[in-house]
């Protein structure tokens, strides 16, 4: 590649011949030579149609000098007689019927001659007469009217017009065939004319020929009243189409039938939007104005109406007919040069290139060694005075030939060297320069600025001189740079050069080929590097081939410091290719790249049904533009508007299929309305949804599908009801839909089924006996006929109670668990829901269900020594049967709960006397008691009577944990554990806290720890007035507070806190006004800490009754008891009588009362054990519930219930005890 800088006389052959070519007329001006030029060509002729004498005209005129001569051949013959001035024809003598033929022209004077392309003239008569045919045919069938006006270059535009020139009107229906025919899809009454006529309208003659006129009649007929699927007139299915590339091209679908088809186009190997074609003449033609080698493809029509679609596809191939891509120039040379005619032309097939000489072919000429031709170019070497000649090029192929004229005019002029001098050439490292020395005469070699002679291939295998004197170099390297001279022999005329040669500019990282979604903003590389010379460059970012030009930040383009281009907001539009050109005084580079954007595709159009056969149609469509994300997926959905209100209309997914579909046989439910529509997916997102497609109803047909959920729901003995999910009105798929209701005994004694029709759910039988087992069915049927024979379901009437209660009832008792079992009940009369088993202890009732799959029972957490009771029944959904006979049992006799209650008393400072109450569940016959405490010492208690002891010889300073356990023969039982120290003798307090009032004196302290209660009196004395002390009643320290009242307001008192003959305390206080002793702070909070401790110490005293008194009010003897009416089912049964029933290991419970006190009738085994409790078991034996009634007591919490009438728990002190105090900790 030649790369070089110069101005414009130096950039370009043309300049540079333009440069040399007005110095040459400067020297023949200034020498007073006369000019002379060989003709050229300024008009030439067309190839048209004639049809009159006035028609004919072939132009062909010249300019040269001398004045050209004109000459015609017809048909390779001399027509006519040689003129002057002027070449053109006209039919102005002539026969109309001899013009007829090829026609060339010839412009001829002393220095050549030149001459025309051939052309054709055709000849036709204009006919302005025309008679009428007849043509009769039926409404709704298809028909042509033809029309063949004469051939003519260029063809002849067709109208179709009636007599009175009014044309007919065109649509989708009626239309205009390029053929120039007239198609009818399909015929209607009002098509129906006595006047169609054909005109041909010829341009170039300005000539309108009419053709035959046709009377068109259309019978109304039925044969066609429903229509048919689409064809083509046309009956190809693939047509080859070649095109020359600029020309004008279009393709026909013309479809016939009824309803009138519509016509779709799209590119098969493309997109559509992409090619130069337009969609005209309503759709039936796809029209290429100035076709292009890209429009080459596969394209394909479909025509579709109701009844179905049909295609026809087009292969496109573009040629073209020969074109200039470098014409060669009419110039003057001298004496002596080297004279290069380029005539390169290119066409689809390449065309043939051709020579001639004033008209006459190279090979009809003398040969000649100085003149040799390679393919388009002609060079003639040390050209002389005679060379000077017309050249004619002739560029041909099959679809054509183009000719050019150019002149070679040789004048005899003194040397001269036309370059510039001094010029200075900037060059790339690596690239070739050409260094210029344009002259007419001989040039010496040229020479470097060392004085070298350069013509030596030998020493400079990179340099080269061409025949025009300029100075080539390959592959330049920095060494090159510096002077050259190049000089005219025999002459001191020359000229100086200059050449600089640059590092190469380079792209280090250039535009990519980005993808972007639709909206978001692309960014573009352009990183450069430069020689440090040429830093003023200049980077030009283009969109194809627009320079962009930026704005400001926020608009589309952006230009970033690195010279990266940011395009904001993406569109669709921005999708093309991008360049980055860095342009330097030197050298210029570029790389490219590209944006994809990518977006959610557009949605399907043309939405058509065919192919509706039954309850199947086609649904076909048109993908919408991709976007550059394929689709993959369409979704078509659909919408049921008959069985529906309006206002619950809603589109539902139908079917999904791959994205190179465009069509789908969807299959639907019968006597439904539809429409569709169809949603393309791609990896962007969905596309919008498309228009709707017009209304489809399916045909009625029978059911298909039977309901579900067949099923008896018999409430009543006696009657059997069946029932049934109804079915959606879509499938009733007819008129007159009911549900056919089948029925027999399952026993198989009748074969025959019963049967009944309803609209809807239940169907009632009657007299149908109790839980009878029936087979049922039910079946859909409309007006059509009915679904499938459904499969038979078991139902059964309705249900009473069970007549017979469980037999074969056993027990075996583990502990506390008991394992029941039975046998099956018989005669449930309905479906065995289970068995409810019921356990009762003195007067205690408890219930379980057990499944209907089991037999048996285990129950846990029994009351040990006690006798049970145990009956069994059946039940179902109406009722319980009668109860098995009672079933006793005992349980075994097992350790005692831990007593009651533990409390404590201390005499004295090293004594304490601890007193208890039996355990509430004694589980047993007492055997007496165990005492510990904390220094090991262990105590019997052999008399279950005694239940207190006393302790002596106790540490004073030392807390002791006790514990209380009561035996039976079967073993210990748990302790019931208190921690508690005794009693210290303590004193009258000596810190307290003095707080007056108006007419008052609080006095408070806080008690010891564990002081023993002192009684004291509160002296007090007036100071002044007179008077003597006076005292108080007897207060106890455990009080902590205590008020003196009715003293005077304002008066000053002295007080004492006397026990005995002592005073344990003094202080003064005055009413209306608070005197603190000097720990003041401390007092009050001890006088706070007393009040509260004694409202505490209040509600413990009114419990303690409370219990006292429901201890006695519960004690009453057995007989009594029993001889009451108790109602067991409204009182609660308590967890001591009845644990959890388990089926797992035996569980042991700590909290059990004796089989003694559940024989014997404890005071209180109504109150606990009163209530019955239900629980069931499930059909897998499962329980429904859980036991309900009292918690049991934590150990050494609980009440002190009496553990037998023969031992009763010794009431409470009536004063309150010191338990409070001993079981404080320490």
């Amino acid at each position: 590649m030649i790369l070089t800088i110069y101005p414009c006389e130096q950039t370009s052959s043309s300049c540079r011949q333009t440069g040399k070519q007005t110095l040459y007329r400067k020297l023949i001006s200034a020498l007073g030579l006369k000019i002379f030029q060989p003709p050229v060509l300024t008009e030439m002729p067309k190839s048209h149609t004639v049809f009159s004498l006035e028609d004919f005209n072939l132009a062909c005129e010249a300019t040269g000098n001398p004045t050209p001569t004109f000459r015609w051949l017809k048909d390779g013959e001399l027509f006519g007689s040689e003129t002057e001035g002027s070449g053109t024809l006209r039919g102005d003598n002539s026969s109309l019927d001899m013009l007829e033929g090829e026609y060339r022209c010839y412009a001829s004077n002393s220095l050549g001659t030149a001459m025309t392309q051939a052309v054709k003239v055709n000849v036709e008569r204009e006919s302005q007469t025309y008679c009428i045919h007849t043509k009769a045919v039926n409404v709704g069938q298809s028909m042509v009217l033809s029309c063949n006006p004469p051939e003519s270059s260029p063809p002849p535009s067709i109208h179709w017009m009636n007599m009175n020139l009014m044309h007919i009107t065109r649509s989708e229906r009626v239309t205009i065939g390029l053929d120039g025919k007239l198609y009818f899809a399909n015929l209607m009454e009002s098509d129906k004319k006595k006047d169609y006529i054909c005109h041909a309208q010829y341009r170039e003659a300005r000539t309108i020929l009419p053709a035959t006129a046709v009377s068109l009649s259309v019978k109304p007929s039925n044969s066609v009243a429903h229509g048919g699927k689409p064809e083509f007139f046309h009956h190809r299915n693939h047509s080859q189409i070649s095109a020359l590339k600029g020309n004008s091209v279009t393709l026909e679908c013309l479809p016939k039938g009824l309803p009138t088809p519509k016509v779709e186009w799209k590119k098969k190997d493309g997109v559509l939007a992409d090619t130069t074609g337009q969609v005209i003449n309503f759709d039936r033609w796809l029209h290429f104005d100035s076709i292009t080698l890209d429009d080459d493809g596969e394209y394909e029509c479909k025509a579709s109406n109701a009844h179905g679609s049909i295609t026809r596809s087009f292969t496109v191939t573009v040629e073209a007919a020969p074109y200039w891509v470098k014409e060669p120039q009419n110039l003057m040379y001298t004496p002596g040069e080297t004279v290069r005619l380029d005539c390169q032309a290119d066409g689809v097939p390449r065309p043939s290139i051709t020579w001639r000489i004033n008209g006459q072919l190279l090979t009809e000429v003398d040969e000649e060694p100085r003149r040799t031709v390679t393919g388009g170019t002609l060079i003639m070497k040390d050209v002389n005075i005679g060379d000077t000649a017309v050249y004619q090029c002739e560029a041909k192929n099959g679809h054509g030939s183009i000719l050019l004229n150019t002149y070679l005019y040789v004048v005899e002029l003194p040397p001269q060297i036309l370059s510039p001098d001094g010029f200075i050439y900037n060059v790339t490292k690596g690239r070739d320069v050409a260094l210029h020395c344009e002259s007419f005469g001989s040039v010496d070699s040229q020479k470097s600025d060392t004085g070298a002679l350069l013509s030596d291939p030998l020493l400079y295998p990179r340099i080269s001189i061409l025949t025009n004197g300029t100075l080539k170099l390959s592959d330049v390297s920095h060494n090159d740079s510096g002077e050259y001279i190049c000089s005219v022999q025999n002459t001191n005329i020359s000229i100086t050069a200059k050449l600089d040669v640059f590092r190469p500019s380079e792209i280090l990282t250039g535009p990519q080929a980005v993808r972007v979604v639709q909206g978001e903003s692309a960014f573009l590389d352009c990183d450069v590097d430069t020689d440090p010379r040429l830093r003023d460059y200049q980077v030009v970012w283009k969109k194809g081939n627009r320079k962009l030009e930026e704005t400001s930040v926020d608009d589309k383009y952006t230009f970033l410091k690195n010279n990266t281009l940011k395009v904001t907001d993406v569109q669709l539009n921005d999708s093309t290719e991008y360049s980055c050109e860095v342009i330097t005084k030197v050298d210029n580079v570029i790389a490219q790249g590209s944006i994809t954007v990518v977006a959610k595709p557009d949605p399907p159009s043309g939405l058509t049904l065919s192919n509706a056969e039954g309850v199947s149609v086609t649904l076909s469509w048109s993908p919408g533009l991709s976007h550059n994300s394929p689709i993959t997926e369409f979704i078509i959905q659909a919408r049921e508007e008959y069985h529906t209100e309006e206002r619950k209309w809603t589109w539902e997914e139908l079917k999904k299929v791959p994205g190179d579909f465009n069509h789908v046989e969807l299959t639907l439910h019968p006597f439904s309305t539809y429409r569709f529509r169809v949603i393309a997916i791609n990896e962007v997102g969905r596309s919008r949804h498309s228009n709707p497609s017009d209304h489809h109803s399916t045909p009625p047909a029978a059911p298909s599908i039977n309901p579900t959920g067949v099923r008896s729901n018999s409430a009543e003995p006696g009657t059997l009801i069946i029932t049934w999910d109804e079915i959606d009105k879509r499938f009733h798929n007819g008129q007159d839909f009911q549900y056919e209701v089948l029925w027999r005994e399952a026993d198989g004694s009748n074969v025959n089924w019963n049967s009944g029709r309803v609209r809807s759910p239940p169907f009632i039988v009657n007299n149908t006996g109790t839980y009878t087992p029936f087979e049922i069915k039910v079946r859909s049927v409309n007006a059509l006929g009915g679904g499938p024979d459904p499969e038979p379901e078991i139902g059964h009437s309705g249900e009473d109670k069970p007549e017979e209660a469980p037999t074969g009832v056993s027990t075996t008792v583990m502990n506390s668990t008991v394992r029941v079992s039975w046998k099956e009940a018989e005669r449930v009369r309905g479906r065995l829901l289970g068995y409810r088993v019921a356990l009762l202890i003195e007067q205690s009732q408890h219930e379980e269900d057990r499944g209907e799959s089991k037999t048996s029972a285990e129950v846990t957490g029994l009351r040990l020594f006690s006798e049970y009771e145990l009956m069994v029944t059946a039940f179902n959904s109406k009722g319980e049967s009668p109860q098995s006979p009672p079933h006793r049992f005992h349980t075994p006799e097992g350790v005692p709960g831990p007593p009651a209650s533990l409390e404590f008393e201390s005499p004295t400072e090293k004594s304490l006397i601890l007193s208890w109450s039996p355990p509430a569940e004694t589980n047993g016959v007492l055997q007496g008691y165990i005492v510990q405490y904390q220094q090991g010492e262990i105590l019997n208690v052999n008399d279950p009577k005694v239940k207190h002891i006393t302790l002596d010889n106790l540490d004073p300073n030392s807390h002791y944990v006790f514990k209380v356990i009561a035996r039976t023969k079967t073993g210990q039982g748990p302790p019931i554990t208190r921690r508690g120290a005794t009693l210290l003798d303590g004193e009258p307090p000596k810190n307290i806290t003095v707080t007056s009032g108006n007419t008052s004196v609080n006095l408070s302290w806080v008690p010891g720890e564990r002081n023993r209660n002192h009684g004291f009196h509160i002296q007090y004395l007036k100071k002044s007035g007179g008077g003597g002390w006076e005292k108080s009643e007897q207060v106890n320290t455990t009080q902590g507070f205590y008020t003196l009242t009715g003293l005077q307001p304002g008066a000053q008192y002295h007080l004492k806190v006397v026990h005995g003959n002592s005073t344990h305390w003094e202080g003064e206080a005055k009413t209306g006004k608070t005197i603190s002793e000097s720990r003041r702070g401390f007092a009050t909070q001890g006088w706070l800490i007393g009040l509260i401790s004694a409202i505490v110490l209040l509600v413990l005293i009114l419990l303690i009754l409370c219990l006292i008194k429901r201890s006695k009010g519960g004690k009453y003897a057995v007989k009594d008891k029993e001889s009451k009416e108790v109602d067991s089912e409204a009182r609660p049964m308590k967890d001591e009588a009845f644990g959890e029933y388990s089926d797992g290991d035996e569980k042991r419970s700590d909290s059990q009362q004796s089989l003694e006190e559940s024989k014997m009738g404890s005071v209180d085994s109504l109150a606990e054990y009163g209530d019955s409790v239900d629980i069931q078991f499930n059909e897998d034996g499962s329980f429904i519930g859980q036991y309900s009634g009292r918690a049991s007591v934590p150990h050494g919490n609980e009440s002190s219930g009496p553990a037998s009438p023969v031992n009763a728990v010794p009431p409470p002190p009536v004063a309150p005890s010191m338990s409070s105090i001993l079981n404080r900790p320490s």
